[in-house]
């Protein structure tokens, strides 16, 4: 016999948009709990308006600030790895490393990009005119 479904699965319409909110908003508090996702939304808290004084347009200033936002989403799902992981259990695993591992370096590539697409746009604009 199938469980029922989930009661958030039966909302329509703004009562499920509201729910869903509500968990989002749950979602960025549970981040907050983390050092990582802390130091990076206060930095990205200073990059951020410092992307739209340095893009040179839409495109520069789109490119910058998703940069930084990407490294906040990375760190929230590689944040949510490692719960569902020590949820699991807390003996150790190959493959709960590798996972957290996965996880780890999937922010690690997030933090280059960032860095690379700011560094480009910093020497295009004091260095090449």
């Amino acid at each position: 016999m199938p469980l029922p479904p989930h009661p958030h699965k039966q909302r329509t319409g703004l009562n499920r948009l509201w729910h869903a909110t509500s968990y989002s908003i749950a979602g960025l508090r549970a981040g907050w709990e983390e050092k990582a996702f802390r130091q990076e939304a206060i930095f990205a808290a200073v990059m951020l308006p410092l992307a739209v004084w340095l893009g040179r347009g839409w495109v520069e200033v789109s490119l910058l600030a998703s940069t930084v936002v990407l490294v906040l989403i990375t760190e929230l799902l590689n944040s949510a790895v490692e719960a569902a992981i020590d949820r699991i259990g807390p003996e150790l695993h190959d493959l709960s490393k590798r996972a957290k591992d996965m996880g780890s370096a999937a922010v690690l590539l997030s933090l280059l990009l960032c860095g690379a697409v700011w560094a480009g746009a910093l020497y295009q604009r004091f260095f090449h005119g």
